[in-house]
């Protein structure tokens, strides 16, 4: 059997069954995780983000391929959860966009578009690491094109192309350090295989076994947990007063004169201005920039059609307008008309979100380790907000692409600060000062992450060595700063010997936050100890309700 044409059911098809086998094995891949801790969600947020992907499918079935990965486009787009999620979107963004003019495919059709998903998702990331779901993508993806040279057959580039996948994913610890010590595998890779098989299957007419092969732990690891793969851009030191947005509507006369490339469009209008946005597809390209010569950015963009929805806004006017509030007074509610700023934060635990709102947040999503919010939930609380401009404080570092993505999406002004912990949030929220401009409040509040230290205590879900520590399961973990640097059998003291390796001489405030299995006991006789040690640090407790971490330390 052979296939030489895939059309949009087949596709569809190869689409829910990749969603449905991924689902299947989400949690085996939410257990792969490099720290032993309780919030491995890259399996969570794979599954939710090709799940969101594949309904969107599932309302649009067709024939023509080209609308069906469309669908997929927008549903994982709008679903995208965390790093593995958002990447995910991005490798079938590409694809479906390589594909979207084609009623069917052909084999070689079909592996460009592997690797023409590739492509956009390493531009979506600014630092890309290698041994994650990234590299497993670019070498399947480039094995697929391989064979697509000398054969037709798709049942057969899509089983090379799952070969390859696996043997890139076993070779991911010769990439990053971390993986190599523990001894594993990426999961994220792990994912992407899973959906790979899943649209193996369905091209060969197999069935998935209901009892899926589960890899030893040997064999895996999540490297999303360990790095970041994005960073944000600091544009503090420039400046620039007209907010420049519009659109430009593609004229054929114009584009044959001057032809559109996304990327060198970007690129020319990046030499104007910062806190630049551009979203193309084939009608128009839509433009965000903070430029000093909003004339010439428009003059560039009429080179390629008309413009439409024009809007520029001088931004040091603007500022001489706002009313200067404090941001202790800001309130605790959404704003109940347009307001000048707004801010969405993320956290779990009810009191870490009263917290927030009383130093000013407006909008407060539900979510963190083990529930990350999705791009248009993000999307949905900036529309509550009704603010001309917002920041997002993600809180998470697993949650700063798809806040990230968000600004991308939404027609908002939005200002993604890459707070990675809560601790890093608070400082950066009591950063925020709304009688400045957007350019001055983002300085402050990205310098804020710098100026403080995170402390968590956890437990171990599973026995492992990491960093010269041999943690047993149920153990208590300390970690700074990412990364676990004690373990106690005891909870209090865990956190007693954390705080002695966390707080120095140069140490003035520490926050406590306790989690929703701490006794009040426990809080005292914590609290004691670092009076009796440490004389000169300031201590502020909140009960934060937190689930799977006990404590969260914020030390100033």
């Amino acid at each position: 059997m052979s296939i030489t044409a895939l059309d949009g059911k087949r596709f569809a098809e190869m689409v829910i069954q990749g969603a449905n086998h991924l689902a299947a094995n989400a949690k085996m891949v939410d257990a792969l995780n490099v720290f032993p801790v309780p919030d491995g969600d890259t399996g969570t947020n794979m599954n939710l983000s090709m799940t969101s992907g594949a309904k969107e499918v599932r309302n649009n079935v067709q024939e023509h391929i080209g609308k069906v990965g469309v669908s997929l486009s927008k549903g994982l787009l709008m679903g995208a959860r965390g790093n593995s999620g958002v990447i995910l979107s991005q490798l079938f963004r590409g694809f479906s966009k390589a594909v979207e003019s084609k009623a069917e495919i052909s084999a070689k059709d079909f592996a460009q578009a592997l690797d023409a998903g590739v492509e956009t998702a390493y531009k979506a990331v600014m630092k890309p690491v290698e041994g994650t779901i990234l590299t497993v993508a670019k070498d399947s993806a480039k094995k697929g094109v391989q064979v697509a040279q000398k054969s037709n057959d798709i049942i057969m580039i899509m089983e090379e192309v799952v070969k390859e996948a696996k043997a890139s994913l076993k070779r991911t610890p010769d990439l990053l350090p971390v993986l190599k010590e523990v001894g594993v595998v990426d999961s994220g890779g792990q994912g992407l295989v899973f959906v790979y098989e899943g649209f193996l299957a369905v091209l060969k007419g197999e069935e998935l076994p209901e009892s899926p092969f589960t890899p030893s732990m040997n064999e895996m690891v999540n490297a999303e947990h360990h790095k970041s793969v994005q960073s944000h851009m600091n544009t503090a030191d420039i400046e620039f007063g007209y907010c420049t947005e519009f659109m430009v509507r593609f004229e054929a006369d114009k584009v044959t004169k001057h032809p559109f490339d996304e990327g060198n469009f970007r690129n020319d209008l990046s030499k104007l201005g910062d806190s630049l946005l551009v979203i193309a597809d084939e009608d128009v390209v839509k433009v965000h920039i903070h430029s000093e010569q909003p004339g010439e950015v428009l003059t560039y963009g009429q080179k390629y059609g008309n413009l439409i929805n024009m809007k520029i806004e001088n931004m040091r006017q603007q500022h001489s307008n706002i009313v200067g509030e404090s941001h202790t007074a800001m309130g605790s509610d959404l704003p109940k008309e347009l307001q000048e700023y707004g801010i969405v934060t993320v956290s779990m635990g009810s009191g870490i979100a009263e917290l927030f709102k009383s130093i000013g947040a407006h909008a407060v999503i539900e979510g963190g380790q083990t529930m990350n919010p999705s791009t248009e939930d993000i999307v949905k609380a900036v529309k509550e907000v009704n603010a001309k401009k917002v920041f997002i404080l993600p809180n998470n570092k697993n949650i700063i692409m798809a806040a990230q993505q968000a600004a991308d999406v939404s027609d908002e002004e939005i200002y993604v600060i890459p707070s990675k912990t809560v601790p890093q949030g608070l400082s950066a929220l009591l950063a925020f000062n709304p009688s400045t401009d957007v350019k001055a409040n983002e300085s402050a509040m990205m310098d804020a992450l710098q100026h403080v230290k995170t402390g968590q205590i956890t437990f171990a879900v599973r026995d492992t060595q990491i960093d010269g520590l041999e943690i047993e399961k149920d153990d208590f973990m300390g970690i700074s700063e990412g990364k676990i640097v004690i373990k106690n059998k005891d909870k209090e003291n865990a956190a007693k010997d954390l705080l002695s390796q966390m707080l120095d001489e140069d140490s003035e405030i520490l926050t406590i936050i306790y989690g929703e299995d701490v006794t009040e006991e426990e809080v005292t006789s914590l609290t004691q100890f670092v009076e009796e040690n440490f004389a000169d640090v300031e201590i502020e407790v909140h009960n934060g309700g937190q689930p799977l971490y006990s404590f969260i330390f914020s030390i100033e």
